[in-house]
């Protein structure tokens, strides 16, 4: 087959056998050709400091040289079995060592599929049906995720809208919607329909919005009073906000959290992490046919990714690992607010020190309807002439990682000041 030699060419051929053209993850004008550490090159050559980092899971970077000692060492020996390896137990014994809500826990390939599993979980163990969600969560691609992820019409709270063709419309009345950090729309929530509600299930920080002041502790509260399992989706958060996660870092303890991107260094791999008695659900012996969630995959637990995600881990052990993680974000987030501050344009820098976005409004920023107030014009030009400049970030949040170096930073600062003062003039 015919060498192609440019991005527009395969482009051209992707169309011929992908749906839109692309695998349904990323603009797919772009293929990146590699990745190491800090920067990512296009099938053109352009080189980019990478905020991609292919959304979250490279913290450490692209071919790390660690990780990829380790992933060589084992590809000789096998890449997966469809039956238990040492480095899949090594892995999940590290979890249950750092994440305090998991006394056990179960992989899966994808942090969609943990997430489905965790809501299934709810609903097995407190044998009620509705699950709670918040307006703009992410939470994968199952029926219940997808409704009011991104809804084009809102509607009011607690209806739920399907943000997919093909999710039945039974669906609807098992999913209760709520904005997030809205304390008091949940206690009366909850006042109202606890009795049938099995799990609430939030990101810790939704998308890139933070939570208020004892929203998540309130959560927690209310949880225990009715009965409900609390579910934290740290797929994202997962070893990014500390090496405990979210939960560490908030100092708020779910009953059930999800992991995924960065347990796997760059691999598929996650996995459902909760209290034993809730785990219990997954093994039939102690619950019974009626109580057993049934669960397989093919790929879960592979050595290769266990063995990837066991030195991914031990690297950010390291001392000062999310010391550094933090200034590195602080220092783009403070150039980033000096730089548009002096354009004089309407702006909020949202999120946490290791994955925020710029915002282009005036308003604060607390749930997802608040969010949709950005001035797209002001966004979107801001973000392409970053591009342009060799800044490669996803929309919606640019994510941070350890590799970054002064190299970076000084490009980084440079397409920031370029892309401010084009949106001034």
């Amino acid at each position: 087959m015919e060498k192609l030699t440019n991005q527009s060419e395969w482009i051209e051929r992707a169309k011929e056998v992908l749906p839109a053209g692309g695998f349904g993850n990323f603009d797919p004008s772009i293929f990146i050709r590699e990745g190491r550490g800090s920067r990512v090159w296009d099938e053109d050559g352009n080189e980019y400091v990478d905020y991609l980092i292919g959304s979250g899971p490279m913290l450490i970077g692209h071919s790390n040289p660690e990780v990829e000692e380790a992933v060589l060492s084992q590809i000789s020996k096998g890449t997966t079995f469809f039956a238990n390896n040492t480095f899949g137990v090594e892995l999940a014994e590290e979890i249950c060592n750092s994440v305090k809500c998991a006394e056990q826990i179960r992989y899966v390939s994808t942090g969609g599929e943990a997430d489905m599993y965790a809501m299934r979980l709810a609903r097995a163990y407190t044998g009620r049906s509705k699950i709670l969600k918040f307006e703009g969560g992410y939470h994968g691609m199952c029926s219940e995720a997808q409704m009011s992820l991104a809804p084009a019409k809102l509607s009011n709270f607690p209806q739920a809208v399907p943000d997919s063709a093909g999710i039945p419309e039974s669906v609807k009345s098992e999913v209760l919607v709520a904005p997030f950090n809205d304390i008091a729309f949940i206690e009366n929530i909850l006042a109202e329909e606890s009795s049938e509600i099995a799990g609430i299930i939030v990101e810790p920080l939704q998308r890139l919005i933070p939570p208020i002041k004892n929203f998540l502790p309130t959560l927690r509260k209310l949880c225990t009073k009715y009965n409900i399992l609390l579910i934290f989706d740290e797929v994202v958060t997962g070893y990014r906000f500390s090496y405990g996660g979210a939960q560490e870092y908030y100092g708020v303890t779910p009953d059930i959290c999800t992991l995924g991107k960065i347990i796997g260094g760059g691999f598929p791999l996650a996995a459902i992490a909760g209290k034993k008695e809730i785990m219990d659900h997954f093994d039939k012996e102690k619950v019974g046919s009626d109580g057993f969630l049934m669960q397989i995959g093919t790929l879960s637990g592979n050595p290769i990714a266990s063995v990837a995600g066991l030195k991914t881990l031990e690297i950010l052990k390291r001392p000062r690992s999310y010391e550094k993680l933090r200034q590195n974000g602080q220092r783009i987030m403070d150039f980033a607010s000096k730089k548009l501050n002096e354009s004089n344009v309407d702006f909020k820098v949202v999120g946490d020190q290791t994955l925020f976005e710029i915002i282009f409004t005036n308003e604060e920023v607390l749930n997802y309807r608040d969010v949709q107030k950005n001035n797209i014009k002001n966004y979107s030009k801001f973000n392409q002439l970053l591009k342009e400049n060799g800044v490669f970030k996803p929309i919606g949040k640019m994510y941070i990682s350890l590799s970054l170096t002064e190299d970076d930073f000084s490009q980084t600062e440079f397409a920031i000041e370029k892309a401010a003062s084009e949106i001034r003039n």
